[in-house]
This record gives C-alpha cells, structure tokens and sequence, in this order.
C-alpha cells in the first residue's frame, strides 16, 4: 500500500509540474512578441482601429469608389496603366518583373522594384527611399510620374469628373460635387488600406499553437535568434526605414541607381506573402527566395547562414503567406464626349 501512494504521489507531482511548465508554442509566441512581432488584429473593430486614417476616414462607400480607381487605367495618360498594372491584386500586389515598366513601355529609370500593397497600410513610410508618409499621398506619385501613368492633376480631375457615375459617387463619399486630384488619391489609398493578408502566423500569435507547424516554429526561432527581427517586426515585418547595406556591399548593387534616402535608408520591404513577390530587393535583382535570404544574412546581419538555417527561415516564412479579400473586378463608368482622349505618346 505505501508503495502505491508513493507511486501515485510522484504521478500527481509530474503531472502538476508539466501543468505548470509553459508549452513550447506558448513560450516560442511569448518569444515572438518579446522581439516585436504582432499579429493583424482578428477583430474588426481592432483591425480597423489600426488601419483607418483620422484625415482620410474609411467607409464602406469611399473603399467601393477607390476600388473603381484603383482599377481605372484612364488614370494614365495612355489609358492603358491603372494602380493594379504594376501592382496586380491577383499575383501578389506586385507585377512580377525585376523593375516597374509604365508609359511608353519604359522601365523605372532606378531599376525599382514594385512593391506589394497587400499590407502597405503597415508600413510606416512608403516609396523605397520613404518620401511618403502615407498611402494617400503615395498614391499621389505614380499617376504623375512620366516613366509611369504619366498623367497630369489637371487631366486626371477632368477625366474622372466628365462621367456622371463618377460625380455621382463622390458625391456620395464627399457629400458635395467636388473632385480634386488629392480626393482621387484619398480614395485610392482608402481602399488600399484594406488589402490586408492575415495568416497562419498570426492565428499563431494569437494563441493557437497548431497553426504553425514544427518546422514552421522552427524557422520562426531561427529568424528570431539570427536577428532578422531587428528590421522585420512589428504587425507588417518590416515597413521602418533601414540603412542598406550594413555590414557588406550588397553584390547585385550595381544594377540601377539606387542609394536610399539622403541619408542612405531603405525601407525594409514587409515579408508578408514574400513567396509570392519574387522577384527581391529593391532593384529586383535576386529571383531565389533562399538567395535573397543569404544574402540579407550576409549584408544587414554579418553572418553567413548555413542550408539549413536558410532552408529553416524560408520554411518559416511559408507561414506569412495570407487569406486575401475577395476582390470582384469592378465595372468602371463609361466615357462620355467630353472625357479627355486618351494619348499614348
């Protein structure tokens, strides 16, 4: 009999001491946040609270409108390029090319990369030299710029404003008939603001442990001990504004012109959905999702990662890849004769 209770009592201690101790996921999430990662809320009200904008609020009728804006290529002077060509809702927010080409079929004069806006509404600057503090005034500088939709403030206000559907709708946004370039960029960046991805990572965050796999967390420790963390963090795992490069010259440097700011930053480009915006870097340089990792090791970090340490963190970041909105294509108002013609030249 003393024998038993002695048996039963150590059963009793173990099983109260493994209750106590904090499961590996819990401790591996614990981890992630002490580094600063976050997840995207999964509350609306939370969700909408971080990505509304005081000056520009969203509405449901304002994300309908910038949608059909969004999607309008007679915001180019060509008639032909519209926000989601160099930034296709359907392959990732990016178009798939080492660097933008736009009017006249001319390529980035710097050899940049488009960016993705799915979750640009996390990032703190935007344009990789972070000239923007905004998604609206973001949206402001492709319709402009000559190597991309080329159209001026002027045109761009006269073609929205000659078709009636189009007044109607600001109309209903703005409460008055008023439609001015920056309204239309406002807009824009309203609906961009709910293109957001959440993903497996982040039901991880917040608490359920098996939406990561064992190689998943894995990847997660390595990326948290290697120092990744120290640029990609927070809810969009990046978006800051970084020097580049820091420890070693990166390799593929010498194709195109860019420097960063005046100060030598580069934002830190978010790894949300990265498996699906090759190809890398701000010049677009590198197509290997692996290469891109090494070389981030090498250049930012100074330290050479192993196979299996990439192989480890590329694993990881396989759990970024997120849910997006369903986006129906939108059926856009029909020119009238007093729309401007569209110009090629």
């Amino acid at each position: 009999m003393k024998k038993r209770v002695t048996i039963a009592l150590a059963i009793a201690a173990a099983t109260s001491l493994f209750a106590d101790a904090p499961a590996a996921g819990d401790t591996l999430i614990k981890k992630a946040k002490a580094a600063g990662l976050a997840p995207i809320p999964s509350d609306k009200a939370a969700l909408m609270k971080l990505i509304d904008n005081p000056k520009n609020p969203v509405t449901d009728a304002k994300v309908a409108l910038g949608k059909k804006l969004y999607f309008d290529p007679r915001l180019s002077k060509s008639g032909i390029i519209s926000c989601n060509t160099c930034h296709n809702l359907a392959t990732g927010g990016v178009d798939g090319i080492p660097a933008a080409i736009g009017h006249k079929w001319t390529a980035n004069p710097h050899h940049l990369n488009s960016p993705t806006v799915y979750n640009a509404v996390f990032m703190s600057r935007q344009f990789w030299d972070g000239r923007s503090p905004d998604l609206e005034d973001q949206a402001q500088g492709p319709m402009q710029a000559a190597p991309e939709m080329a159209i001026t403030k002027e045109m761009a206000v006269e073609r929205i404003s000659s078709m009636p559907a189009y007044v109607k709708a600001f109309k209903e946004v703005y409460g008055d008939d008023k439609i001015t370039f920056k309204r239309i960029a406002d807009t824009i960046g309203a609906f961009e603001r709910t293109l957001v991805t959440p993903s497996p990572f982040d039901k991880f965050l917040q608490g359920d442990e098996n939406a990561l796999n064992d190689a998943q967390k894995e990847g997660l420790k390595v990326f948290i001990d290697k120092g990744c963390v120290s640029c990609h963090t927070g809810v969009g795992l990046g978006g800051s504004m970084q020097p580049f490069p820091v420890a070693k010259p990166y390799k593929y440097a010498n194709i195109g012109d860019f420097k960063g700011d005046k100060n030598g930053m580069v934002k830190v480009p978010t790894l949300r959905n990265i498996t699906e915006t090759a190809p890398y870097f701000h010049n677009g340089a590198v197509w290997s999702l692996s290469e891109a990792i090494k070389i981030m090791g090498e250049t930012q970090l100074g330290v050479t990662l192993d196979d299996k340490e990439v192989n480890a963190i590329k694993t990881f970041l396989t759990s970024l890849t997120g849910e997006k909105p369903k986006i129906e294509y939108p059926q856009l108002p029909a020119v009238t004769e007093k729309t401007p013609r569209p110009d090629a030249n």
